[in-house]
C-alpha cells in the first residue's frame, strides 16, 4: 500500500479474494478521511476494472487488483484495455494462485496479458513488490498504457522489512481530462485496426526498453556452461537448492515477464552452453525463448 501512495496512485478499486486480500486489509486500516486515494470494494472484479478505468481516461492514475480466477470476471473488460489512451495510467495487481491454495485452478494469467497487448513486471519479493509497483506506475503514466504486476500467492504472504522512499502530499486536481474523441475509446470494426495499431506500437516501444529494466537482474557468479533463466518466486526457490552447491550457476532473471526482454536473453543464451528455464505453471518463457534460440541460430542447448 506504500507504493500505492508514494506513486500518487489517486483511485483503487478490488474485488476480494486470496491471494490479495492483505491489501485492502492494510487500506481499510487507515481511516478513509485520512486515504490519500478513493478506494472501493466493486460488486465484481469487472465493476471494479472499469472503475479504474474510468479514472484513469479522466486523468488520474489508478489501480485495480484481485485474484487469478477474478480476471475471468473482468476478461470483458481487460482484453480491451491495451487498446486504450490511459491517460492517467492504470496498474493491474493481479494475484496468480500456483497450486490452486484457494482457487478452482491454476491459471496463468500471464497468456491473457499477453494476448491483451499489456506488459507484466513479476516480483520475487515484497521488496520487489514495492520497487515494481512504482515503476510501473510511472511506465503506465509515461505511456498511457495499462500494465500488470503478477504476484503470486507465496509473494503475498511473505514478509520483508522494505525501506520506504519519501512521499509529498499533493492536493487532487479534479480536472476533468477525458477526451473521448481525440484518443479513440471505441473498439468497434471501423476503429479497431488503428486503436491495435497503437497498441502494438506501444508494447513493442516497451519491449525495446524491456532489456535495460532494472526489474531484471543478473547474477554472473562465472560459469558459463550451464545458465538458468527464471522469473519471480522461483528465482528464490532455485536459490534455495543452489545454496550447498559446490559450483554455482549463473542466473538470469528476468522481472519484465512480458514483453520477452530478447536482446538481454539473446546475450545470455549466447555466453552459456546449456540453459535450463525454470518457472512455475506453463511454459510461457520457455516457449519463448527457444523459439528465440532457434530464430537466432543459437547452439545454446534449452
Amino acid at each position: 500500500m506504500r507504493a500505492f501512495i508514494e506513486a500518487g496512485t489517486r483511485v483503487v478499486t478490488s474485488y476480494p479474494g486470496s491471494p490479495t486480500p492483505e491489501i485492502a486489509e492494510a487500506i481499510r486500516a487507515i481511516p478513509a478521511s485520512d486515504r490519500p486515494f478513493y478506494f472501493e470494494f466493486s460488486v465484481n472484479e469487472k465493476v471494479a476494472t472499469e472503475v479504474a478505468y474510468g479514472a484513469s481516461v479522466n486523468g488520474h492514475f489508478s489501480t485495480v487488483f484481485f485474484k487469478s480466477v477474478g480476471l475471468n470476471v473482468a476478461a470483458d473488460t481487460f482484453v480491451q484495455l491495451g487498446l486504450m489512451e490511459l491517460t492517467g495510467g492504470m496498474v493491474v495487481v493481479l494475484g496468480d494462485d500456483p497450486g490452486a491454495n484457494s482457487s478452482q485452478n491454476e491459471q496463468d494469467n500471464r497468456h491473457i496479458a499477453a494476448m491483451s497487448y499489456i506488459p507484466v513486471l513479476e516480483p520475487a519479493t515484497p521488496k520487489e513488490a514495492y520497487e515494481m509497483y512504482r515503476e510501473a506506475a510511472r511506465l503506465s503514466r509515461d505511456r498511457r498504457m495499462p500494465i500488470v504486476l503478477r504476484l503470486t500467492t507465496h509473494v503475498c504472504h511473505q514478509k520483508q522489512k522494505v525501506g520506504f522512499g519519501p512521499w509529498s502530499p499533493a492536493p487532487l486536481d479534479g480536472t476533468p481530462r477525458f477526451d473521448g474523441i481525440g484518443a479513440g475509446y471505441i473498439p468497434l470494426t471501423s476503429t479497431v485496426h488503428p486503436l491495435k495499431r497503437r497498441a502494438l506500437s506501444k508494447l513493442s516501444a516497451f519491449a525495446h526498453d524491456a532489456d535495460s529494466s532494472a526489474a531484471n537482474r543478473l547474477d554472473d557468479n562465472g560459469n558459463r556452461e550451464r545458465g538458468i533463466v527464471t522469473a519471480g518466486l522461483p528465482y528464490l526457490s532455485v536459490l534455495d537448492v543452489l545454496e550447498e552447491a559446490k559450483r554455482k550457476l549463473d542466473i538470469l532473471k528476468l522481472g519484465v515477464v512480458h514483453p520477452l526482454p530478447r536482446g538481454l536473453v539473446k546475450s545470455f543464451l549466447a555466453t552459456h552452453g546449456e540453459v535450463k528455464v525454470i518457472e512455475e505453471l506453463d511454459p510461457f518463457l520457455e516457449n519463448q525463448i527457444k523459439a528465440l534460440a532457434c530464430d537466432e541460430r543459437l547452439s545454446t542447448r534449452t
